[in-house]
């Protein structure tokens, strides 16, 4: 008898719906619920992968011709990504709300479950302008359980919660691979899709932001609108105040920045100036999502002021400053806002 051997070439992949499923035990009475949900999510966002990757072949580039709640020229892409993520999540009975960037209001679910336990904030296509000229994007989510007493009729109730409350949050960037990261309360992870199965694999498992970085990440166009005390942190990590002299990197899309940070180390600044005094940033589904994922791999995250996960929101798009990064570099910058 002849015994066939067969040889792997690599180990036996983790797939982003098993990790969900060993994840899925923080949470009793779940029943697959959570799982469920989060399995939208990577729909959609397969599904917007796969326009980016066409964009240049396919009329999806572009203006749509309208502007979106924030006051800012929506993209052909903008419009896909948002109707894609409702089209995922809608389907699922365990979500009750979702909150937009896109919209002006929380959108609740039509089949109004009485199992609907969740909230969902998203930013479907972060730094969609970018698209045009092939610049990483991405999209951010939060998810958020629903709060006692709250019902239907009260929709902002579900999402006008701290950061401090979400119970999930993650992001994906589309670049030169897709890669999801996101966090249920017990480190961060990441998952490369892999084309030829169309999966998201685990790639980085227990990501841990360095305590120092290199680079510092800021739009230095605005310096001279800046609070004085930022323009004085950044002359600190030139002039070598932290041990070595700092470079700066500066993509001009939140998730893709981020995401060099988070692997990288450094600080990333999303300060307020005289155009926008209270910062530009989105608290709900831009600055908490990513406040949440830099704590939980070993990193902070504040306005200047406070805890970005303490501010409790009054607003759906409510924006806020956003500085995020290495301990070392945060201990520094806190310092001299004191």
């Amino acid at each position: 008898m002849i015994h066939q051997k067969f040889i792997f070439e690599t180990p036996a992949s983790i797939t982003i719906q098993q990790h969900i499923l060993q994840d899925q035990q923080r949470f009793p009475g779940a029943s697959g619920e959570f799982s469920f949900l989060l399995s939208a999510i990577t729909l959609a966002t397969k599904k917007i992968q796969a326009k980016v990757r066409s964009a240049g072949l396919i009329d999806i580039l572009g203006a749509h011709g309208v502007e979106n709640v924030q006051g800012e020229i929506q993209q052909k892409l903008d419009v896909y990504a948002n109707e894609a993520m409702i089209h995922c999540l809608a389907s699922r009975p365990s979500v009750g709300v979702l909150a937009s960037e896109e919209n002006e209001q929380p959108l609740v679910m039509p089949h109004l479950s009485p199992s609907a336990k969740y909230a969902v904030v998203f930013d479907p296509l972060d730094g969609s302008s970018n698209i045009d000229v092939n610049v990483s994007v991405g999209t951010t989510f939060s998810i958020f359980r629903r709060p006692d007493g709250a019902d239907f009729e009260d929709p902002n109730a579900w999402v006008l919660q701290p950061g401090n409350k979400q119970i999930s949050a993650g992001y994906v960037v589309y670049g030169s691979s897709t890669v999801m990261v996101y966090t249920v309360g017990n480190g961060v992870h990441g998952f490369t899709l892999d084309p030829n199965v169309g999966a998201y694999v685990l790639s980085h498992e227990n990501m841990k932001m360095p305590e120092q970085g290199s680079c510092y990440s800021v739009n230095e166009a605005y310096a001279n609108n800046f609070p004085p005390e930022y323009g004085a942190f950044i002359q600190s990590l030139r002039d070598g105040a932290l041990g070595h002299s700092y470079k700066s990197r500066y993509i001009g899309s939140l998730v893709a920045d981020f995401h060099r940070t988070l692997l990288r180390g450094g600080i990333f600044m999303y300060p307020p100036n005289k155009t926008h005094s209270e910062g530009k940033l989105r608290l709900l589904y831009e600055a908490n999502p990513i406040a949440m994922i830099a704590e939980q791999a070993g990193g902070r995250a504040t306005d200047s002021n406070q805890r970005i996960l303490d501010i409790k929101p009054t607003g759906v798009h409510q924006r806020c400053p956003l500085i995020v990064g290495s301990k070392l570099e945060m201990e520094a910058f806190e310092k001299l806002c004191q």
